[in-house]
């Protein structure tokens, strides 16, 4: 089996790259970074140069030795799009998750440009899902770059939300994910921008899923939105 993960809309993490850099406000208080820092401290070898890029070569063929069919979130603690994750080690990130064909991968990246750039280059199958990260209305041009690419299951993590997304354009979009942020420093999220998107996917038919309010005590702050929970998934959900 993967890396069990506590993420609500996945089942497994598979890390083929460590570490990062920050982008945008939604960078401001990682997750990741706490993670790595902690990790590194506690000995662990693959974060052993904390939270600094790193290609962990090692890890590049493990969904390959999990049998049982799982959903895996890639690179829960990096971007794969990073500017210094080189062009051909993607490519066999991507040939791998061809030949693991009984998984469904989700990648999420704030590296749209690259990602457009490199999209007809790389071998779209359709158990490859691709999202790009949101988290105001200053980032939406993430979402077009999103569009231009081969994706069968494209998505969008609306999370951290710092702000409104009023008029979004969900074209050619299979999912939305929303979520406030957590952790010590987490800044807070309007319940009206998440009923407004919450509506806007409705009226597009875009599957939505609320993951949670967040907060300091993100657990007690819980994941109910207007009297329910929303765990709705993309159509395309069949492995081929």
């Amino acid at each position: 089996m993967g890396t069990k993960s506590t993420i609500e809309w996945t089942e497994s993490t598979w890390n083929p790259v460590t570490g990062c850099t920050k982008l945008s406000p939604g960078c401001d208080n990682c997750y990741a970074e706490r993670l790595a820092v902690r990790l590194q401290a506690m000995g662990q070898g693959n974060y052993a140069n904390g939270f600094k890029l790193t290609v962990q070569e090692h890890m590049l063929e493990l969904p390959l030795k999990w049998k049982t069919p799982q959903v895996i979130f890639v690179n829960s603690m990096s971007d794969l799009f990073h500017k210094d994750v080189p062009t051909e080690y993607i490519h066999r990130v991507f040939d791998v998750m061809k030949r693991a064909h009984q998984h469904r991968f989700q990648i999420l990246t704030k590296r749209s440009q690259r990602l457009m750039r490199l999209s007809p280059t790389l071998d779209w199958q359709p158990n490859i899902w691709m999202g790009v990260s949101v988290e105001n209305n200053d980032y939406t041009f993430r979402i077009e770059h999103l569009r231009e690419t081969g994706a069968h299951v494209k998505f969008l993590s609306l999370e951290p939300l710092l702000g409104s997304l009023p008029n979004l354009d969900l074209r050619g979009i299979d999912w939305a994910i929303v979520g406030g942020e957590s952790g010590p420093h987490a800044r807070s999220m309007q319940p009206e921008w998440v009923v407004d998107i919450r509506n806007q996917c409705q009226t597009a038919g875009v599957p939505f899923f609320f993951k949670q309010w967040g907060g300091t005590n993100k657990k007690k702050a819980g994941r109910v939105l207007e009297g329910q929970t929303w765990d709705q998934m993309p159509l395309a959900m069949a492995v081929a």
